[in-house]
Protein backbone atom coordinates (compact mmCIF):
# COMPACT_ATOMS: atom_id res chain seq x y z
CA UNK A 1 0.00 0.00 0.00
CA UNK A 2 1.25 3.48 -0.84
CA UNK A 3 2.06 5.49 2.32
CA UNK A 4 -0.10 8.56 2.99
CA UNK A 5 1.11 11.73 1.31
CA UNK A 6 2.74 14.30 3.62
CA UNK A 7 1.16 17.72 4.15
CA UNK A 8 2.32 20.44 1.80
CA UNK A 9 3.06 22.75 4.72
CA UNK A 10 3.92 21.82 8.32
CA UNK A 11 0.70 21.72 10.30
CA UNK A 12 -1.52 22.61 7.34
CA UNK A 13 -3.01 19.17 6.96
CA UNK A 14 -3.31 19.76 3.21
CA UNK A 15 -1.72 17.20 0.95
CA UNK A 16 0.12 17.92 -2.28
CA UNK A 17 -1.52 18.20 -5.65
CA UNK A 18 -2.09 14.71 -7.09
CA UNK A 19 -1.89 14.04 -10.82
CA UNK A 20 -0.98 11.13 -13.07
CA UNK A 21 2.46 12.34 -14.19
CA UNK A 22 5.00 15.03 -13.37
CA UNK A 23 7.47 16.22 -16.02
CA UNK A 24 10.51 18.06 -14.69
CA UNK A 25 11.84 20.45 -17.33
CA UNK A 26 10.00 22.47 -19.94
CA UNK A 27 12.38 22.19 -22.86
CA UNK A 28 11.31 20.51 -26.08
CA UNK A 29 11.99 17.08 -24.57
CA UNK A 30 9.79 17.83 -21.57
CA UNK A 31 6.99 19.31 -23.64
CA UNK A 32 7.02 16.35 -26.06
CA UNK A 33 7.00 13.92 -23.12
CA UNK A 34 4.08 15.80 -21.57
CA UNK A 35 2.15 15.75 -24.87
CA UNK A 36 2.77 12.01 -25.25
CA UNK A 37 1.33 11.39 -21.80
CA UNK A 38 -1.57 13.81 -22.27
CA UNK A 39 -2.54 12.03 -25.48
CA UNK A 40 -2.90 8.84 -23.44
CA UNK A 41 -5.47 10.58 -21.26
CA UNK A 42 -3.15 11.24 -18.32
CA UNK A 43 -3.20 14.33 -16.12
CA UNK A 44 0.21 15.96 -16.42
CA UNK A 45 2.02 18.85 -14.74
CA UNK A 46 5.23 20.33 -16.22
CA UNK A 47 7.63 22.06 -13.80
CA UNK A 48 10.20 24.40 -15.37
CA UNK A 49 12.78 26.19 -13.23
CA UNK A 50 13.41 29.08 -15.62
CA UNK A 51 11.02 31.89 -16.41
CA UNK A 52 10.21 30.47 -19.84
CA UNK A 53 9.85 27.12 -21.55
CA UNK A 54 11.59 25.89 -24.69
CA UNK A 55 15.20 25.54 -23.59
CA UNK A 56 17.45 26.47 -26.54
CA UNK A 57 14.43 27.02 -28.78
CA UNK A 58 13.31 30.61 -28.61
CA UNK A 59 11.82 33.30 -30.83
CA UNK A 60 12.35 37.06 -30.81
CA UNK A 61 12.18 40.18 -32.92
CA UNK A 62 14.28 43.21 -33.80
CA UNK A 63 13.40 46.30 -31.83
CA UNK A 64 12.80 48.26 -35.01
CA UNK A 65 10.50 45.58 -36.45
CA UNK A 66 8.68 43.90 -33.52
CA UNK A 67 6.32 41.96 -35.78
CA UNK A 68 9.14 40.26 -37.66
CA UNK A 69 9.55 37.11 -35.57
CA UNK A 70 12.57 34.84 -36.06
CA UNK A 71 14.53 32.16 -34.24
CA UNK A 72 17.05 33.14 -31.56
CA UNK A 73 18.08 29.56 -30.88
CA UNK A 74 17.70 26.36 -32.88
CA UNK A 75 16.50 27.12 -36.41
CA UNK A 76 16.35 23.68 -38.07
CA UNK A 77 16.13 19.97 -37.38
CA UNK A 78 17.83 16.95 -38.94
CA UNK A 79 15.81 15.22 -41.65
CA UNK A 80 16.76 11.74 -40.43
CA UNK A 81 13.71 9.89 -39.17
CA UNK A 82 10.17 11.25 -39.24
CA UNK A 83 9.53 12.03 -35.57
CA UNK A 84 9.92 15.82 -35.79
CA UNK A 85 8.19 16.24 -39.15
CA UNK A 86 5.25 14.10 -38.01
CA UNK A 87 4.98 16.09 -34.77
CA UNK A 88 5.09 19.41 -36.59
CA UNK A 89 2.32 18.28 -38.94
CA UNK A 90 0.18 16.97 -36.08
CA UNK A 91 0.45 20.37 -34.40
CA UNK A 92 -0.86 22.10 -37.52
CA UNK A 93 2.46 23.65 -38.54
CA UNK A 94 4.18 23.46 -41.92
CA UNK A 95 7.50 21.71 -42.50
CA UNK A 96 9.68 23.60 -44.99
CA UNK A 97 12.94 22.80 -46.75
CA UNK A 98 15.82 25.25 -46.99
CA UNK A 99 16.84 26.76 -50.30
CA UNK A 100 18.99 24.38 -52.39
CA UNK A 101 22.25 26.16 -51.58
CA UNK A 102 25.57 24.67 -50.52
CA UNK A 103 27.10 25.26 -47.12
CA UNK A 104 30.62 26.67 -47.02
CA UNK A 105 33.62 26.19 -44.79
CA UNK A 106 36.34 28.58 -43.68
CA UNK A 107 39.80 27.34 -42.74
CA UNK A 108 43.38 28.53 -43.14
CA UNK A 109 42.09 31.91 -44.30
CA UNK A 110 40.16 30.40 -47.21
CA UNK A 111 36.45 29.99 -47.91
CA UNK A 112 35.26 26.96 -49.87
CA UNK A 113 32.02 25.02 -50.49
CA UNK A 114 31.77 22.04 -48.17
CA UNK A 115 31.56 18.68 -49.95
CA UNK A 116 27.95 17.70 -50.48
CA UNK A 117 28.52 13.94 -50.13
CA UNK A 118 29.66 13.76 -46.53
CA UNK A 119 28.75 13.08 -42.91
CA UNK A 120 29.93 15.67 -40.36
CA UNK A 121 32.35 16.86 -43.03
CA UNK A 122 33.83 13.40 -43.63
CA UNK A 123 33.88 12.96 -47.41
CA UNK A 124 32.50 9.93 -49.23
CA UNK A 125 34.87 10.40 -52.17
CA UNK A 126 38.31 11.71 -51.10
CA UNK A 127 39.27 12.85 -54.63
CA UNK A 128 35.99 14.62 -55.50
CA UNK A 129 36.55 18.16 -56.91
CA UNK A 130 34.89 19.88 -53.93
CA UNK A 131 37.07 17.86 -51.54
CA UNK A 132 40.23 18.64 -53.51
CA UNK A 133 39.38 22.36 -53.43
CA UNK A 134 39.21 22.27 -49.64
CA UNK A 135 42.25 20.12 -48.77
CA UNK A 136 44.50 20.32 -51.85
CA UNK A 137 46.29 17.49 -53.60
CA UNK A 138 48.48 16.57 -50.58
CA UNK A 139 45.32 16.13 -48.53
CA UNK A 140 43.65 14.12 -51.29
CA UNK A 141 46.59 11.74 -51.62
CA UNK A 142 46.63 11.09 -47.89
CA UNK A 143 42.85 10.69 -47.67
CA UNK A 144 42.80 8.26 -50.60
CA UNK A 145 44.88 5.82 -48.55
CA UNK A 146 41.70 5.11 -46.61
CA UNK A 147 40.54 2.97 -49.52
CA UNK A 148 43.53 0.60 -49.28
CA UNK A 149 44.48 0.64 -45.60
CA UNK A 150 43.42 -2.52 -43.73
CA UNK A 151 40.54 -2.19 -41.31
CA UNK A 152 42.73 -2.54 -38.22
CA UNK A 153 44.52 0.72 -39.10
CA UNK A 154 41.92 2.75 -37.27
CA UNK A 155 41.60 4.32 -33.85
CA UNK A 156 37.96 4.88 -32.90
CA UNK A 157 38.67 6.38 -29.48
CA UNK A 158 37.03 9.66 -30.55
CA UNK A 159 35.95 11.37 -33.75
CA UNK A 160 39.16 13.33 -34.29
CA UNK A 161 41.44 10.35 -33.79
CA UNK A 162 39.25 8.18 -36.02
CA UNK A 163 39.27 10.65 -38.92
CA UNK A 164 43.00 11.32 -38.70
CA UNK A 165 43.85 7.61 -38.55
CA UNK A 166 41.96 6.93 -41.77
CA UNK A 167 41.89 10.16 -43.80
CA UNK A 168 44.68 12.32 -42.41
CA UNK A 169 45.14 15.67 -40.71
CA UNK A 170 43.89 17.94 -43.49
CA UNK A 171 40.50 16.26 -43.69
CA UNK A 172 40.18 16.50 -39.92
CA UNK A 173 41.22 20.16 -39.71
CA UNK A 174 39.63 21.65 -42.82
CA UNK A 175 36.47 19.57 -43.29
CA UNK A 176 35.46 17.75 -40.13
CA UNK A 177 36.51 20.31 -37.51
CA UNK A 178 34.40 23.18 -38.89
CA UNK A 179 31.30 20.99 -39.09
CA UNK A 180 31.53 18.82 -35.97
CA UNK A 181 32.87 21.48 -33.60
CA UNK A 182 30.30 23.94 -34.92
CA UNK A 183 27.46 21.53 -34.20
CA UNK A 184 28.67 20.23 -30.84
CA UNK A 185 30.72 23.18 -29.51
CA UNK A 186 33.52 20.80 -28.50
CA UNK A 187 36.91 19.76 -29.95
CA UNK A 188 37.00 16.72 -32.22
CA UNK A 189 38.99 14.74 -29.68
CA UNK A 190 36.17 15.09 -27.15
CA UNK A 191 33.42 13.68 -29.37
CA UNK A 192 32.23 10.09 -29.10
CA UNK A 193 31.86 8.62 -32.59
CA UNK A 194 28.70 6.63 -31.91
CA UNK A 195 27.01 9.59 -30.24
CA UNK A 196 27.67 12.21 -32.93
CA UNK A 197 27.55 9.94 -36.01
CA UNK A 198 25.05 7.12 -35.39
CA UNK A 199 25.68 4.11 -37.59
CA UNK A 200 29.13 5.19 -38.74
CA UNK A 201 31.06 2.55 -36.78
CA UNK A 202 28.80 -0.25 -38.04
CA UNK A 203 29.19 1.01 -41.61
CA UNK A 204 32.97 1.13 -41.19
CA UNK A 205 32.98 -2.43 -39.89
CA UNK A 206 31.11 -3.50 -43.01
CA UNK A 207 33.13 -1.46 -45.52
CA UNK A 208 36.66 -1.44 -43.97
CA UNK A 209 36.94 2.16 -45.22
CA UNK A 210 35.77 5.34 -43.55
CA UNK A 211 34.96 7.15 -46.80
CA UNK A 212 33.06 4.13 -48.11
CA UNK A 213 31.22 3.96 -44.78
CA UNK A 214 30.14 7.57 -45.27
CA UNK A 215 28.98 6.72 -48.77
CA UNK A 216 26.95 3.85 -47.35
CA UNK A 217 25.22 6.15 -44.86
CA UNK A 218 24.57 8.79 -47.49
CA UNK A 219 23.03 6.23 -49.83
CA UNK A 220 20.61 5.19 -47.09
CA UNK A 221 19.70 8.79 -46.21
CA UNK A 222 16.56 10.42 -47.65
CA UNK A 223 17.02 12.51 -50.78
CA UNK A 224 17.17 16.26 -50.47
CA UNK A 225 18.47 18.53 -47.75
CA UNK A 226 19.78 17.05 -44.51
CA UNK A 227 17.75 19.55 -42.48
CA UNK A 228 14.22 20.93 -42.41
CA UNK A 229 12.59 23.93 -40.78
CA UNK A 230 9.16 25.24 -39.83
CA UNK A 231 7.33 28.01 -41.63
CA UNK A 232 7.54 30.88 -39.16
CA UNK A 233 10.49 29.48 -37.24
CA UNK A 234 11.32 26.53 -35.01
CA UNK A 235 10.09 28.52 -31.99
CA UNK A 236 6.55 27.94 -33.28
CA UNK A 237 7.01 24.30 -32.20
CA UNK A 238 7.41 25.30 -28.54
CA UNK A 239 4.41 27.60 -28.67
CA UNK A 240 2.22 24.91 -30.25
CA UNK A 241 3.35 22.21 -27.80
CA UNK A 242 2.79 24.47 -24.82
CA UNK A 243 -0.67 25.41 -26.03
CA UNK A 244 -1.73 21.80 -26.62
CA UNK A 245 -0.42 20.53 -23.27
CA UNK A 246 -1.92 23.47 -21.38
CA UNK A 247 -5.28 22.96 -23.05
CA UNK A 248 -5.47 19.50 -21.49
CA UNK A 249 -6.01 21.12 -18.09
CA UNK A 250 -9.49 22.22 -19.14
CA UNK A 251 -10.57 18.59 -19.00
CA UNK A 252 -9.46 17.86 -15.45
CA UNK A 253 -9.11 20.99 -13.31
CA UNK A 254 -12.40 20.20 -11.56
CA UNK A 255 -11.38 16.66 -10.72
CA UNK A 256 -11.49 15.82 -6.99
CA UNK A 257 -8.03 14.23 -7.39
CA UNK A 258 -6.55 17.70 -7.77
CA UNK A 259 -6.06 19.87 -4.70
CA UNK A 260 -8.33 22.82 -5.42
CA UNK A 261 -6.06 25.19 -3.48
CA UNK A 262 -3.12 24.44 -5.74
CA UNK A 263 -2.08 26.19 -8.97
CA UNK A 264 -4.46 24.11 -11.09
CA UNK A 265 -5.16 26.69 -13.78
CA UNK A 266 -2.07 25.80 -15.76
CA UNK A 267 -0.21 22.55 -16.23
CA UNK A 268 2.93 24.16 -17.67
CA UNK A 269 4.48 26.10 -14.80
CA UNK A 270 7.60 28.25 -14.93
CA UNK A 271 9.69 29.45 -11.99
CA UNK A 272 9.33 26.03 -10.32
CA UNK A 273 12.87 24.75 -9.75
CA UNK A 274 12.74 21.22 -8.33
CA UNK A 275 14.55 20.86 -5.00
CA UNK A 276 13.42 17.45 -3.79
CA UNK A 277 12.24 14.07 -5.08
CA UNK A 278 10.95 11.21 -2.93
CA UNK A 279 9.73 7.73 -3.74
CA UNK A 280 6.95 6.91 -1.27
CA UNK A 281 6.62 3.27 -2.35
CA UNK A 282 9.30 1.29 -4.17
CA UNK A 283 6.90 -1.08 -5.93
CA UNK A 284 4.78 -0.64 -9.06
CA UNK A 285 1.98 1.82 -8.51
CA UNK A 286 4.00 3.76 -5.96
CA UNK A 287 4.01 7.53 -5.77
CA UNK A 288 6.68 10.09 -6.61
CA UNK A 289 6.59 13.30 -4.58
CA UNK A 290 8.25 16.33 -6.19
CA UNK A 291 8.99 19.56 -4.30
CA UNK A 292 10.07 22.91 -5.71
CA UNK A 293 11.93 25.89 -4.26
CA UNK A 294 8.71 27.86 -4.61
CA UNK A 295 7.00 25.58 -2.08
CA UNK A 296 4.90 23.55 -4.50
CA UNK A 297 4.40 19.81 -4.04
CA UNK A 298 3.08 17.49 -6.73
CA UNK A 299 2.56 13.74 -6.39
CA UNK A 300 2.15 11.26 -9.23
CA UNK A 301 2.70 7.61 -10.16
CA UNK A 302 4.86 8.69 -13.10
CA UNK A 303 7.89 10.98 -13.13
CA UNK A 304 9.80 12.17 -16.20
CA UNK A 305 13.07 14.07 -15.64
CA UNK A 306 14.53 16.00 -18.57
CA UNK A 307 17.35 17.94 -16.93
CA UNK A 308 20.69 16.67 -15.54
CA UNK A 309 20.41 19.09 -12.60
CA UNK A 310 17.74 16.86 -11.05
CA UNK A 311 19.52 13.55 -11.74
CA UNK A 312 21.32 13.47 -8.33
CA UNK A 313 17.92 13.63 -6.61
CA UNK A 314 16.99 10.33 -8.26
CA UNK A 315 20.06 8.40 -7.08
CA UNK A 316 18.61 7.19 -3.71
CA UNK A 317 15.65 5.61 -5.46
CA UNK A 318 17.46 3.68 -8.20
CA UNK A 319 18.21 -0.06 -8.04
CA UNK A 320 21.84 -1.19 -7.69
CA UNK A 321 24.11 -1.43 -10.69
CA UNK A 322 24.93 -4.78 -12.28
CA UNK A 323 27.93 -5.21 -9.94
CA UNK A 324 25.76 -4.56 -6.89
CA UNK A 325 27.13 -1.10 -6.23
CA UNK A 326 25.35 2.24 -6.33
CA UNK A 327 24.57 3.67 -9.75
CA UNK A 328 26.80 6.62 -10.60
CA UNK A 329 24.93 9.76 -11.58
CA UNK A 330 26.20 11.26 -14.85
CA UNK A 331 28.45 14.22 -14.20
CA UNK A 332 28.29 16.21 -17.42
CA UNK A 333 31.05 18.62 -18.24
CA UNK A 334 29.70 22.12 -18.62
CA UNK A 335 29.23 22.90 -22.26
CA UNK A 336 30.45 26.04 -23.95
CA UNK A 337 28.65 29.32 -23.38
CA UNK A 338 27.27 30.34 -26.75
CA UNK A 339 26.42 33.82 -28.02
CA UNK A 340 24.23 34.33 -31.07
CA UNK A 341 24.35 37.67 -32.86
CA UNK A 342 21.59 38.24 -35.40
CA UNK A 343 22.21 41.11 -37.80
CA UNK A 344 19.68 42.93 -39.97
CA UNK A 345 21.80 44.17 -42.87
CA UNK A 346 21.10 46.61 -45.69
CA UNK A 347 23.24 44.74 -48.23
CA UNK A 348 21.89 44.10 -51.75
CA UNK A 349 25.26 42.45 -52.52
CA UNK A 350 23.99 39.45 -50.55
CA UNK A 351 20.97 38.93 -52.81
CA UNK A 352 22.91 36.30 -54.79
CA UNK A 353 23.99 34.41 -51.64
CA UNK A 354 27.75 34.58 -52.41
CA UNK A 355 28.61 31.96 -49.76
CA UNK A 356 25.52 29.77 -49.96
CA UNK A 357 23.30 29.19 -46.94
CA UNK A 358 26.05 29.80 -44.42
CA UNK A 359 29.53 28.91 -43.23
CA UNK A 360 31.19 26.73 -40.63
CA UNK A 361 34.51 28.01 -39.32
CA UNK A 362 37.53 25.92 -38.33
CA UNK A 363 38.68 26.40 -34.72
CA UNK A 364 42.04 27.85 -35.77
CA UNK A 365 40.42 30.69 -37.74
CA UNK A 366 40.55 32.98 -34.69
CA UNK A 367 44.35 32.94 -34.94
CA UNK A 368 44.55 33.24 -38.70
CA UNK A 369 44.11 36.07 -41.19
CA UNK A 370 40.91 38.03 -40.90
CA UNK A 371 40.20 41.66 -40.16
CA UNK A 372 42.49 44.48 -41.06
CA UNK A 373 45.45 44.31 -38.72
CA UNK A 374 45.64 40.52 -38.67
CA UNK A 375 42.91 39.65 -36.15
CA UNK A 376 41.19 36.41 -37.10
CA UNK A 377 37.52 35.44 -37.22
CA UNK A 378 36.18 34.61 -33.76
CA UNK A 379 32.74 33.42 -34.92
CA UNK A 380 32.43 29.64 -35.20
CA UNK A 381 29.53 29.67 -37.65
CA UNK A 382 27.46 31.99 -39.83
CA UNK A 383 23.98 31.41 -41.19
CA UNK A 384 22.71 33.55 -44.06
CA UNK A 385 19.16 33.13 -42.79
CA UNK A 386 17.35 34.97 -45.56
CA UNK A 387 19.22 32.92 -48.17
CA UNK A 388 18.59 29.65 -46.36
CA UNK A 389 14.89 30.10 -45.54
CA UNK A 390 12.62 31.47 -48.31
CA UNK A 391 9.79 32.07 -45.83
CA UNK A 392 12.01 34.44 -43.84
CA UNK A 393 13.27 36.23 -46.94
CA UNK A 394 9.69 36.91 -48.00
CA UNK A 395 8.72 38.28 -44.59
CA UNK A 396 11.81 40.49 -44.44
CA UNK A 397 11.02 41.92 -47.87
CA UNK A 398 7.46 42.72 -46.81
CA UNK A 399 8.47 44.20 -43.46
CA UNK A 400 11.67 46.05 -44.34
CA UNK A 401 12.17 46.15 -48.10
CA UNK A 402 14.37 44.81 -50.88
CA UNK A 403 18.08 44.15 -50.42
CA UNK A 404 17.79 43.59 -46.66
CA UNK A 405 19.17 40.39 -45.16
CA UNK A 406 19.31 38.52 -41.87
CA UNK A 407 22.68 36.99 -40.99
CA UNK A 408 23.32 35.07 -37.78
CA UNK A 409 26.75 34.45 -36.21
CA UNK A 410 27.54 32.03 -33.40
CA UNK A 411 30.35 32.46 -30.85
CA UNK A 412 31.69 30.15 -28.16
CA UNK A 413 33.84 27.01 -28.12
CA UNK A 414 34.51 24.57 -25.32
CA UNK A 415 37.63 25.41 -23.37
CA UNK A 416 37.84 29.04 -24.43
CA UNK A 417 36.53 32.10 -22.67
CA UNK A 418 33.96 33.89 -24.75
CA UNK A 419 33.58 37.62 -24.31
CA UNK A 420 30.23 38.93 -25.50
CA UNK A 421 30.56 39.83 -29.18
CA UNK A 422 29.40 43.23 -30.28
CA UNK A 423 27.39 44.03 -33.37
CA UNK A 424 30.51 45.70 -34.79
CA UNK A 425 32.64 42.58 -34.30
CA UNK A 426 29.92 40.39 -35.79
CA UNK A 427 29.72 42.67 -38.83
CA UNK A 428 33.51 42.49 -39.27
CA UNK A 429 33.48 38.70 -39.02
CA UNK A 430 30.58 38.50 -41.48
CA UNK A 431 32.51 40.74 -43.87
CA UNK A 432 35.47 38.36 -43.89
CA UNK A 433 33.36 35.23 -44.21
CA UNK A 434 30.99 36.52 -46.87
CA UNK A 435 33.56 38.53 -48.82
CA UNK A 436 31.43 41.70 -48.67
CA UNK A 437 32.13 44.80 -46.58
CA UNK A 438 29.23 44.92 -44.10
CA UNK A 439 30.77 47.07 -41.39
CA UNK A 440 28.47 50.04 -42.02
CA UNK A 441 25.41 48.09 -43.12
CA UNK A 442 23.89 47.05 -39.77
CA UNK A 443 20.32 48.29 -39.50
CA UNK A 444 19.52 46.44 -36.25
CA UNK A 445 20.82 43.50 -34.23
CA UNK A 446 19.89 40.99 -31.54
CA UNK A 447 22.20 39.37 -28.97
CA UNK A 448 21.22 36.08 -27.30
CA UNK A 449 23.31 34.14 -24.79
CA UNK A 450 22.91 30.43 -24.11
CA UNK A 451 24.71 29.46 -20.89
CA UNK A 452 26.52 26.13 -20.84
CA UNK A 453 25.11 24.38 -23.88
CA UNK A 454 24.67 20.60 -23.90
CA UNK A 455 27.59 18.63 -22.41
CA UNK A 456 30.07 17.37 -25.00
CA UNK A 457 29.28 13.72 -25.82
CA UNK A 458 32.60 12.28 -24.71
CA UNK A 459 32.99 8.48 -24.56
CA UNK A 460 33.21 8.59 -20.75
CA UNK A 461 30.05 10.65 -20.42
CA UNK A 462 28.08 8.44 -22.82
CA UNK A 463 29.11 5.40 -20.75
CA UNK A 464 27.84 7.10 -17.59
CA UNK A 465 24.55 7.93 -19.28
CA UNK A 466 24.11 4.33 -20.49
CA UNK A 467 24.57 2.94 -16.97
CA UNK A 468 22.28 5.56 -15.45
CA UNK A 469 19.47 5.12 -17.98
CA UNK A 470 19.65 1.34 -17.52
CA UNK A 471 18.97 1.79 -13.80
CA UNK A 472 16.20 4.29 -14.51
CA UNK A 473 14.58 1.77 -16.87
CA UNK A 474 14.43 -0.71 -13.98
CA UNK A 475 12.68 1.80 -11.70
CA UNK A 476 8.86 1.68 -11.84
CA UNK A 477 7.19 4.89 -12.97
CA UNK A 478 10.42 6.72 -13.84
CA UNK A 479 11.90 7.95 -17.12
CA UNK A 480 14.64 10.37 -18.14
CA UNK A 481 14.89 12.16 -21.47
CA UNK A 482 16.17 15.42 -22.97
CA UNK A 483 19.31 16.37 -24.84
CA UNK A 484 21.62 15.34 -21.99
CA UNK A 485 20.71 11.67 -22.60
CA UNK A 486 19.26 11.70 -26.14
CA UNK A 487 22.03 13.70 -27.82
CA UNK A 488 22.20 16.92 -29.77
CA UNK A 489 19.39 18.09 -32.02
CA UNK A 490 15.61 18.10 -32.18
CA UNK A 491 15.49 14.86 -34.17
CA UNK A 492 17.21 12.98 -31.34
CA UNK A 493 15.35 14.76 -28.53
CA UNK A 494 11.83 14.40 -29.94
CA UNK A 495 12.18 10.71 -30.89
CA UNK A 496 13.75 9.85 -27.53
CA UNK A 497 11.10 11.72 -25.53
CA UNK A 498 8.29 9.95 -27.35
CA UNK A 499 9.83 6.48 -27.06
CA UNK A 500 10.89 6.89 -23.43
CA UNK A 501 7.49 7.99 -22.11
CA UNK A 502 5.48 5.40 -24.01
CA UNK A 503 6.23 2.68 -21.45
CA UNK A 504 5.18 4.72 -18.41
Amino acid sequence: MTPPLPPSEPGSGRGPEVVDAVVVGGGVGGLVAARTLVNRGLRVVVLEGADRVGGPVRGGAFGSFPRLRLDLGAESFAARGTAVADLVTELGLDVVSPAPLSAWGYAAGQAFPLPRAGVLGIPAVPWAPDVRRAIGWPGVLRAALDRVLPRFVADTTDLGTFVRSRLGQRVADRLVAPVATGVHSAPLDRLDVAAVAPGLLDAFAAESSLSRAVGRLRAAAPAGSAVRGIDGGIHALVEALTGEVAASAEEWVDSPRVDQTGPIHTVVRVGQRVSGVERLDAGPGGTWLVRTDAGAQVAAERLVVTTPAVAPLLAPWLPPAADGGAVAVPTPERGADVWLVTLLLDAPELDDAPRGSGMLVAPDAADGPGHEGGAGVRAKALTHATAKWPWLAERVRKAVGEGVHVVRLSYGRLGSETEPPTAEEAARDASVLLGVDLTDRVHDHLLQRWDGSLPPPTPAYRAQVASFTDAVGRTPGLAVTGGWVAGTGLAAVVAHAQATTEHL
